[in-house]
This record gives structure tokens, C-alpha cells and sequence, in this order.
């Protein structure tokens, strides 16, 4: 994989969906069936990757399922199971202003107004009222990712986050 080349994870295969190749896919996007929006996917497995073809897909009640070009019968479906769904992050829709995908966050350093260094952003985890940034530690720091009352500023491109934030927490 090119170091320029940024892939994100949107799902993952999780069962077989008939008996034709089907399958059933666990969704990271919002909602759910967006997933089935991105015409080529890539397998991610321990043993390597794939690039596939997505020929039909639909939500199906809580569920999602795909039908992937040249998996035509549940044993080929089969050899799916687990595989992570990723996308080139170039891929992705445009966000509105002040919205990010976390894995545009995932490596900017945050520091509080005052130009002190909190850490690097590890990864986010979402909450019931907010998702979180977490630090890399040690410590490892939760920052609520709430903009104006924490974030005060994202800069993607100097790869910054200003946060109003004790570094003693």
C-alpha cells in the first residue's frame, strides 16, 4: 500500500445471506444502508486484501446485506466471514463545515490554548452525548468532542487541535 494511500474501515462481513452469495454486512456508517453507496470495496483479511465489485445491496431491516461481483454461492460467501470493508478515504463525500470523520482526527496532536501539549489523538469512541477523543498515553487522555465548550479549533492541515482542556485530567 502507497504511504499516500488512506483507507478507512466502514464494516465488517459478518454472515451468509441465502444460498447466491449474499451477504450480510455489520455497518460503521450512518445510517446504516450507506454502506452499500460505495461501488468498490476492499476485503481486508490477515491474509491479504481484495478489491471487489459491490453488484446489489440494500438494508434489510436492522441488517444490510450485499451481493459482491464473482461470489456466487454461499460457500464463496462464506470464505468472506470477518473480512473488514474499507474504502480510500478520497472516496468519502465532502464533510459540512465543522464536521470531521474521526480518522481525519486520528493522529493530530492536541495542545490547550495555551500552546501545552495533551497528547495525540489515538482514536475516538462514541458516547450516548458526544463522541471522545482519546490520547495516546501516557496518560492516556478522554477529551469530549464537543466544539466551542472543549474544541476550540480543528486545523487538518497543520494537524492541530486546540482544546480548553486541564492537562492535569
Amino acid at each position: 500500500m502507497s504511504a499516500t494511500r488512506k483507507l478507512v474501515t466502514l464494516g465488517r462481513v459478518s454472515g451468509v445471506h441465502g444460498v447466491r452469495g449474499w451477504v450480510k454486512v455489520h455497518s460503521y456508517t450512518e445510517p446504516r444502508a450507506n454502506i452499500v453507496d460505495y461501488d468498490v470495496w476492499t476485503l481486508r483479511r490477515r491474509d491479504g486484501e481484495r478489491t471487489i465489485e459491490l453488484e446489489d445491496g440494500r438494508g434489510q431491516g436492522a441488517n444490510v446485506v450485499a451481493k459482491l461481483r464473482g461470489v456466487d454461492d454461499r460457500d464463496a460467501a462464506r470464505e468472506l466471514l470477518g473480512a473488514e470493508i474499507v474504502v480510500e478515504r478520497s472516496a468519502l463525500p465532502e464533510c459540512a463545515p465543522g464536521e470531521y470523520y474521526w480518522t481525519d482526527l486520528e493522529g493530530l496532536a492536541v495542545v490547550t490554548p495555551g500552546g501545552e501539549r495533551l497528547g495525540v489523538v489515538d482514536h475516538l469512541v462514541a458516547t450516548g452525548a458526544h463522541d471522545v477523543l482519546v490520547l495516546a498515553g501516557p496518560p492516556e487522555r478522554l477529551i469530549p468532542f464537543v466544539h466551542g465548550a472543549v474544541i476550540r479549533s480543528v486545523d487538518l492541515d497543520a494537524g492541530l487541535i486546540v482544546a480548553d482542556w486541564s492537562p492535569e485530567f
